[in-house]
C-alpha cells in the first residue's frame, strides 16, 4: 500500500507536522488519513476521516494498535489512548513516551488487547487513557480485565472528553494532573455475604466438560474450569497417549485447547491428536499423503487448537508467558502441558524448592485466567520389588520432587500398568488419587490402549482381592 496526502500540521488540534508524519497521520484534500503498518513498518491500511466526522477503513489489518510499529514492544510504560488523535496529542506533549491507540475504538478494547498482548507484557507499566464517557471507561476496564494485575493504570481527565480536547484548550495542567492521578486496576474482590443470595441460589452446572472414560467421571464429576489436573504415571505408562485422548475428546466439542508438549514435536503431537481422533495410527507405518490431508481436513482445520514451538527452549518464564497468552489472548479454556520434569530440566539448584514455585504460579495462573490446566508429572522410584514400569501401585508420597504437586492440584490421577505384561497393549489402572471436588478416590477404570485405532478401550474393574471377604 502507498501513502497519499503529506503530513500537515493540524492547526485545530495543536499537532506538529513533525508529529503527523512520525505516525503517517496525512492529509489527502478534505481526509485525513490515519496510516497502520505492520511488524516491519510497511503501511498496509488506513483508516479514513472526513470532516464531518464519518470513517471507513482502506486497505488490510492485523489488529495492530494505530503506532505499534514505532515501538520496541519492551520498557519502563505505554499509553493506549482511544482515538489515534489522542496517540499523536500524546506524542507531541511526551514525544520519547510509547503511545498507541486503539485499532477499532472503545467496543473493541477488549478484544485489540488480547491481540497485542504479547506487545504489551514486555511493559513494566500499561496506562489505558480513553475517553471520558461511560463507554471508554466501560471499555477501559474490560481492557484492563485481561491485563497481568499489578501492571494497569486508568487514567481520566475529568473536565474534558479525552486528552485531544484537553491540549486543544491548552490545559496542559489538566493532562499532567490526569497522569500523575491514574490509578491502579484492581478488580472488585471483596464481597458482603449477605450480598450473594442469587449467587448461592443460582444452580451451576455439575462441571463442564465430561471425561471420555465413565469410570473416571463417576469419580471426578467431570472437568471444570479454573482446576489443575495433575496426571501421573511411570516411564512410558502412557500419560501423553491419555492427555492426547482428553485433548481430543475436547476438541470435537469446539472446546479451544492449547498444548504444550515440551518433550515431543508439533509434528507428533498434531499426528498423535489427528491419529485418536480418526482412529487410525497416523504416526507408524508410511501413510500416503492424501491419507494426511483427508484426516487433517477432518481434525486440525477444525479445531481450536493451539500448539507451543519453543525451538527446544524450556525457560520457565517463557512457558508461564506463553500459557497466560493462550488463556487471555486467545480464549483457551483447557491447557495441557506435558511435562513438569523437563519444564525445570534447564534450571539449577534444588529441584524441591523449584517444584514448590513453579507449582505455586501455575496454581495462581489457573487462579487468574479461570482456564483448567491438566500437568502431566513424574515419579519418583518406587522402594519396593515392584517398580512402575511393573505396574506398581501409585501413591500420592510418590510424585517427584514435591508435596506441593499433591497440595495445589485438585485432582491426581495415576496410571499404572505393567509394561512386560503378555497382554498386547497392556490394562491401564486408572486411579484417582485425590479429588477435591468430591473426595472420592480409588480405581476409577481400567483402559486397553488400542495401538490399531490409538484408542483406549475401557473395561470392567476386577474387584481387589481382600482376603477378609473373599475366602
Amino acid at each position: 500500500m502507498s501513502y497519499k496526502g503529506s503530513a500537515q500540521r493540524l492547526h485545530k488540534r495543536n499537532i506538529s507536522d513533525k508529529t503527523c508524519e512520525r505516525f503517517k497521520i496525512y492529509r489527502d484534500g478534505d481526509l485525513l488519513r490515519f496510516y497502520y503498518h505492520n511488524s516491519n513498518g510497511q503501511p498496509i491500511g488506513a483508516k479514513i476521516r472526513t470532516t464531518n466526522k464519518s470513517f471507513s477503513y482502506e486497505g488490510e489489518t492485523d489488529g495492530s494498535f494505530f503506532g505499534q510499529h514505532l515501538w520496541k514492544g519492551h520498557g519502563k510504560q505505554i499509553v493506549i489512548t482511544e482515538g489515534e488523535l489522542d496517540a499523536a496529542t500524546y506524542a507531541e506533549l511526551l514525544p520519547t513516551w510509547d503511545v498507541v491507540s486503539l485499532p477499532s475504538g472503545a467496543a473493541g478494547a477488549k478484544k485489540a488487547v488480547q491481540k497485542n498482548f504479547e506487545f504489551l507484557q514486555g511493559y513494566d507499566s500499561i496506562i489505558l487513557w480513553f475517553d471520558n464517557d461511560e463507554p471508554g471507561q466501560d471499555a477501559a476496564k474490560a481492557a484492563a480485565s485481561v491485563l497481568p494485575p499489578g501492571k494497569v493504570f486508568i487514567a481520566r481527565i475529568e473536565a474534558y472528553k479525552d486528552l485531544s480536547e484537553a491540549w486543544q484548550a491548552n490545559d496542559r495542567a489538566a493532562i499532567d494532573k490526569a497522569f500523575y492521578e491514574k490509578k491502579a486496576y484492581r478488580p472488585d474482590g471483596i464481597v458482603e455475604g449477605k450480598s450473594l443470595l442469587e449467587l448461592v441460589t443460582t444452580p451451576n452446572p455439575p462441571n463442564d466438560h465430561d471425561y471420555p472414560f465413565q469410570g473416571l467421571q463417576d469419580k471426578l464429576h467431570g472437568i471444570r474450569y479454573g482446576e489443575l489436573v495433575t496426571i501421573t504415571a511411570g516411564s512410558g505408562i502412557g500419560k501423553s497417549s491419555f492427555c492426547r485422548e482428553l485433548a481430543t475428546s475436547l476438541l470435537q466439542t469446539g472446546e479451544r485447547v492449547g498444548y504444550l508438549a515440551l518433550e515431543e514435536s508439533n509434528r507428533r503431537t498434531a499426528l498423535g491428536l489427528m491419529s485418536s481422533a480418526v482412529g487410525k495410527s497416523l504416526h507408524l507405518g508410511e501413510p500416503t499423503r492424501d491419507e494426511l490431508v483427508e484426516a487433517f481436513d477432518h481434525t486440525l482445520v477444525n479445531w481450536n487448537l493451539y500448539l507451543f514451538d519453543g525451538f527446544g527452549s524450556y525457560d520457565p518464564d517463557v512457558i508461564y508467558n506463553r500459557i497466560e497468552y493462550l488463556a487471555s489472548g486467545l480464549d483457551c479454556r483447557i491447557i495441557f502441558l506435558d511435562h513438569l520434569s523437563i519444564l525445570l530440566s534447564g534450571l539449577d539448584g534444588d529441584e524441591r524448592r523449584m517444584i514448590d514455585s513453579t507449582m505455586t504460579r501455575l496454581r495462581s495462573l489457573v487462579e487468574r485466567t479461570g482456564i483448567a490446566l491438566f500437568l502431566v508429572s513424574h515419579l519418583r522410584r518406587a522402594t519396593g520389588d515392584k517398580n512402575h514400569e511393573e505396574g506398581a501401585r501409585v501413591t500420592l508420597g510418590q510424585l517427584r520432587g514435591s508435596a506441593a504437586i499433591a497440595q495445589l492440584s485438585d485432582s491426581v490421577i495415576g496410571l499404572e500398568r505393567d509394561q512386560q505384561s503378555d497382554q498386547a497393549g497392556g490394562v491401564t489402572t486408572v486411579r484417582v488419587l485425590k479429588n477435591r471436588y468430591s473426595g472420592e478416590t480409588g480405581v476409577a477404570c481400567a483402559l486397553t490402549y488400542n495401538l490399531e485405532n490409538c484408542k483406549f478401550e475401557e473395561s470392567e474393574i476386577e474387584s481387589e482381592f481382600d482376603p477378609a471377604t473373599d475366602f
